[in-house]
């Protein structure tokens, strides 16, 4: 019971999360840098030493959970590829068709912000941002699944021990907030309105406490704990560095937002620190 209490901090730290996300106006560059840099300390820091700690067996000599790492990252790369490809193909239609681009026409590689606002300049292009808002919710979702597997850990935890548990409750609280911040920031970068953002946000805030009472019943064990979270930084790594840091940069390159992904990276080298 007192996992799941403890939970409930992640709940309101997640919520708050969201919150400044939300708040942000014309700083849009700067959340998205901060944001990335959080993204990145997460793998670094907290994701990646935890899965090889959970999951050290090696195939043909590679951890399982560097295996899995890298599957995560391939398997958000092709997701994209192939919303891109199909992209790539409507325009190339839409040129044929109607003789040249307008002034705005882009190809799909010059950037996904210009994308969503020209997403339904004509009816082919709906299934396609469509699968792009896809890739967010997927996301998004992913997010939420770790957040489960956060109240699976401070449950777990506090099986093995009040001190133990203290210590992972502290991380997984502390490190909710950019949980939240992310699951908003990824679902809206992607084109999904408000409203699914903020869904989203409420199903990742409820996530850690959900997760907190599944162990009341049962334990995850540390060997499937471990192949999960290689593939989940793997994914988190590519979404960090393909999507938000580009699209950080690229309406605003400037070096405070360099400073803000700086600031992310040391402020969760700062949380895993004081939580070891």
């Amino acid at each position: 019971m007192t996992a799941v209490l403890v939970a409930a901090g992640a709940f309101l730290m997640t919520l708050i999360g969201g919150w400044v996300a939300q708040r942000t106006g014309d700083r849009r560059h700067l959340v998205l840098g901060f944001a990335a840099g959080l993204m990145l300390g997460v793998v670094a820091f907290d994701l990646l030493p935890e899965a090889l700690h959970q999951a050290p067996e090696e195939v043909h000599g590679v951890p399982q959970a560097l295996l899995m790492f890298a599957a995560g990252f391939l398997a958000i790369h092709i997701v994209e590829r192939a919303v891109a490809i199909h992209r790539g193909h409507e325009e190339e239609y839409a040129e044929h068709s109607h003789g040249s681009r307008d002034s705005h026409g882009r190809s799909a590689e010059q950037g996904r912000g210009h994308h969503h606002g020209h997403a339904h300049g004509h009816g082919s292009s709906r299934p396609d941002a469509e699968r792009h808002q896809g890739v967010g919710l997927t996301a998004a979702m992913a997010l939420v699944g770790h957040s489960v597997m956060d109240g699976f850990a401070i449950g777990a935890a506090f099986q093995a021990g009040t001190t133990v548990g203290t210590v992972v409750a502290i991380a997984v609280v502390a490190h909710d907030f950019a949980d939240g911040f992310n699951t908003y920031t990824i679902t809206r970068l992607y084109g999904n309105n408000k409203r699914r953002a903020l869904a989203l946000l409420a199903a990742d805030a409820l996530a850690p406490v959900t997760g907190a009472a599944i162990t009341l019943l049962f334990t995850i064990s540390e060997h499937l704990l471990g192949l999960y979270l290689g593939f989940f930084a793997g994914f988190l790594l590519y979404l960090a560095t393909s999507d938000i840091l580009p699209e950080a940069h690229s309406p605003h390159p400037s070096r405070t937002t360099l400073l803000c992904t700086l600031a992310g990276v040391g402020f969760m080298w700062l949380v895993i620190g004081f939580a070891s």
